[in-house]
């Protein structure tokens, strides 16, 4: 098989893969910096339109997401836009609100699954799908020239900000609207955990008013507590309550809740790709699968691809990021897709990734077949051993150059053959080369890992 090096994105200085991150109150995630953010969303979203902009702005718990959203709120105001303040909520839910409201813009605050101490900013457009590439260049360019946005707003042409009170109520109807009106969740008791972030108050809730008897952790947010222990990085948790509760499944969230990973009746964690397997196999039986192709990143196992042939189904991969997965969904006209960490795409229903809507289709299949997580998840794909060494260098390099890191990884590929993968790619949020491989034997391929890592950090000194 040949050796994958994923393509590079488009050079941008403060947007990557998924919006704006950094340490909350150090360059690029200042107040000032979000003001000029607020400006350039509201020029953009406000251009050719004959109304007032308006800007959906939500965020997740942390301490740092007051300082942020009164900043871009002052920033939408200074500009003559209406800034509607959603407070905590999920990512996807400022997405889907952002359509449902008719906003020309939602901004969520977040720092999705990092510490308390970073943020973040991601912009959606109108249509609620994250802006593609050279929108978030643009606004680049604007907020570094505010001369290109033209004079300020005086008088009655000054914004204002209102708070939306029935956000919530919105996106939890909307989330009941996705699961089946002939199912009910009536008696099955299920285990949360929303990683004390932006879905605490409404992922119970869904489920509750679905029937189901919640065991909820992850729900009393500080500010400082967010992702800390709990969550979708943290399953363990979760394990020990579905066990001890004898649940039927248990959803473990993010911070902002748009990736999810679940946790069989057993105690054992299913990621993405296995929910992606399971749910692609009941749409190829219901014809639903539209192209019988599901969308993944170059990330994914595998044994994903596998499985899908085994049901006449085809995997196409994209770059790693759950925005590069809804491009090639919309492109291709596919409506399922996601990636191993647990964004799940569900494009017949919502625009981004949804942990919650998720965990409620998953819900639905096991209801539907009358099988335990646990059996749908072990029939769905058989996982293909997958190591993954992260190597921090200096610098970045462009791969091509790395001479020793990119003989032995031919080397290995040609070892592998078509059993197993070797990708080399650069992290998209950190100095890090990510280097990852799959193959038959779990021995052989950390060993390769090791030395492909070691290769790296040789080019890296020159040697």
């Amino acid at each position: 098989m040949k050796r994958k090096i994923a393509p590079a994105r488009p050079a941008r200085k403060l947007f990557g893969t998924d919006g704006i991150r950094g340490i909350a109150n150090e360059y690029p995630m200042t107040p000032e910096v979000a003001l000029q953010l607020g400006r350039a969303v509201t020029f953009v979203a406000g251009r050719g339109k004959a109304h007032v902009p308006r800007i959906l702005l939500g965020k997740d718990t942390r301490l740092s997401g007051y300082m942020l959203e009164q900043a871009i709120a002052s920033g939408v105001c200074a500009t003559g836009g209406r800034v509607m303040l959603c407070g905590p909520m999920p990512t996807p839910a400022i997405a889907h609100l952002t359509v449902s409201m008719r906003a020309d813009a939602g901004i969520v605050i977040s720092a999705s699954h990092n510490p308390y101490q970073d943020n973040g900013i991601k912009v959606f457009g109108a249509d609620g799908f994250k802006l593609p590439d050279d929108a978030e260049s643009e606004i680049e360019r604007l907020m570094e020239d505010e001369q290109l946005l033209g004079k300020r707003s005086t008088g009655p042409g000054i914004g204002k900000a209102e708070k939306l009170e029935d956000a919530r109520g919105r996106y939890v109807v909307f989330l009941k609207q996705t699961f089946p009106d002939d199912l009910s969740l009536d008696g099955v008791r299920v285990v949360v955990d929303a990683a004390h972030g932006a879905a605490y108050r409404v992922a119970p809730l869904v489920l509750q008013e679905l029937g189901a008897q919640v065991t909820a952790v992850g729900v009393k947010p500080n500010g400082v507590n967010i992702n800390k222990d709990v969550g979708a990085l943290h399953p363990d948790h979760v394990r020990a309550e579905v066990v001890k509760r004898g649940a039927a499944i248990g959803i473990a969230l993010d911070g902002d809740a748009d990736r999810v990973m679940l946790v069989d009746e057993k105690g054992q964690v299913v990621d993405g790709d296995q929910m992606l397997a399971m749910c692609a196999a009941r749409m190829v039986l219901d014809g639903t699968l539209k192209k019988k192709t599901v969308v993944a990143t170059v990330m994914s196992n595998l044994g994903l691809e596998h499985s899908l042939a085994g049901i006449g189904a085809k995997l196409t991969r994209t770059q790693v990021g759950d925005r590069y997965v809804v491009e090639a969904m919309r492109s291709g006209g596919f409506n399922l897709g996601g990636e191993q960490s647990g964004h799940l795409l569900f494009l017949d229903h919502t625009s981004t990734g949804d942990g919650v809507l998720a965990a409620l289709q998953v819900l639905a299949l096991m209801l539907r077949t009358g099988k335990p997580v646990s059996e749908l998840a072990a029939g769905a794909m058989q996982r293909v051993p997958q190591v993954l060494e992260n190597v921090t260098l200096r610098a970045r390099r462009p791969l091509e150059d790395m001479r020793r890191l990119g003989e032995l990884a031919a080397k290995v590929t040609r070892e592998l053959g078509s059993s197993g993968r070797v990708l080399i790619r650069w992290s998209g949020t950190e100095p890090k080369l990510r280097i990852m491989l799959e193959g038959p034997r779990e021995d052989h391929i950390h060993a390769w890992a090791k030395d492909l890592a070691d290769a790296a950090r040789r080019d890296a000194q020159g040697e």
